[in-house]
């Protein structure tokens, strides 16, 4: 599996299932070098929806490009990106007009348009958007941290958004994770519901304190919230 990168904007999903269904076609799994165009295609049409050609397509290039070369992370921290991918999606044939194109040494029908990833989730160690420890503003260890939750229009209400926390969360435990945080919209209730039924908390930031916080519009408000993650115990 190859671990993206989680450029541009970061924050929590502004799509989230509210009152979702139960949807067993949904497999969620890592994201591949095929998958590249579906995500940045995901996160576009979710978090720049009103944009129109050409600068939709400029904005899922950049973001295309982002993750493309971005694969390298500081040491000691690690980042993967996880996709929803619903019905028979999950067996990798990608169409394309017929045509098969080589990657990587195999045969694979790949498209732009396929539209076979229902929802995305970025998780990572890297604590770019958690307070430094120390006086020489360490990188804070043992917490992972989730952004860019989308999940497309059509594929809202069935449970992907929980899914994909859910992976996030095992993804986590591997690393050796005690606690997940995340920073969310609080003019996003539906967003604010989905996380605090999944047993994340609201955290009081400090008066007067600079913590880091997501790159986006300066009117946006974040709350910061956190989950402490049980650590599965050897057997």
């Amino acid at each position: 599996m190859i671990p993206f990168s989680a450029v541009g904007v970061c924050r929590a999903s502004q799509a989230v299932d509210l009152f979702p269904n139960v949807c067993p076609d949904v497999v969620v799994r890592e994201a591949r070098i095929e998958d590249c165009w579906e995500v940045a295609e995901t996160h576009c049409s979710t978090f720049f929806p009103k944009y129109s050609f050409p600068l939709d397509l400029m904005l899922r290039i950049n973001r295309l490009v982002g993750m493309l070369s971005g694969f390298s992370v500081p040491n000691g921290c690690t980042r993967t990106c996880l996709v929803a991918v619903i019905g028979s999606s999950v067996d990798n044939l990608f169409f394309g007009n017929g045509e098969f194109i080589k990657v990587g040494g195999f045969e694979e029908r790949f498209s732009f348009n396929k539209r076979y990833v229902a929802g995305i989730l970025t998780v990572d160690t890297m604590a770019d958007f958690l307070p430094r420890k120390g006086p020489l503003r360490q990188r804070r260890t043992g917490i992972a941290y989730i952004s860019n939750v989308a999940v497309r229009e059509r594929d809202r209400r069935k449970g992907i958004a929980k899914r994909l926390i859910a992976k996030a969360e095992d993804q986590a435990r591997n690393w050796g994770c005690r606690v997940i945080a995340l920073h969310c919209d609080v003019n996003n209730p539906g967003a604010v519901q989905l996380y605090k039924g999944q047993g994340f908390k609201c955290i009081k930031v400090p008066e007067r304190v600079n913590w880091p916080r997501p790159k986006t519009s300066p009117n946006v408000q974040f709350n910061f919230m956190m989950k402490l993650i049980t650590t599965l115990s050897a057997t």
